[in-house]
């Protein structure tokens, strides 16, 4: 399998994964205030953090390629969840916003940090 493939490959699942946590917050907070209002916007972001390194151990192969794809499927599964909670009224449609940026930065964090700790390429492992 070629690298382009492999990366849009490991890019998909991690971002099906990533939203189906997010998805799965999102469900939990709309039937508990505690979750709504607590762990909505550090959770989100950590779960783009997580899927974003996640990433970066099956396809980086730079610390720019790390955070960039990274970026893509925290973005991407963030704002899938987002987007649901607001559809259910939970948040305000502004959130869609901020919250799918933030959690982008949280994903290439968790994919140029991740690269970064392997001290070479995480992907070739």
């Amino acid at each position: 399998m070629n690298q382009q493939k492999h990366a849009a490959n490991a890019y998909l699942a991690m971002a099906a994964l990533g939203t189906v946590f997010q998805i799965a917050m999102v469900v939990a907070g709309h039937y508990n205030a505690f979750i709504r209002e607590n762990v909505f916007a550090i959770g989100g972001m950590s779960i783009s953090l997580v899927f974003g390194a996640l990433w970066a151990t099956k396809a980086a192969r730079s610390k720019g390629g790390g955070f960039v794809g990274g970026a893509m499927v925290g973005g991407l599964c963030a704002f899938l969840g987002i987007a649901l909670s607001v559809a259910l009224g939970d948040v305000p449609a502004g959130v869609l916003a901020f919250g799918t940026a933030g959690s982008a930065l949280a994903g290439g964090i968790g994919g140029v940090g991740l690269y970064a700790l392997a001290g070479s390429n995480p992907a070739a492992a």
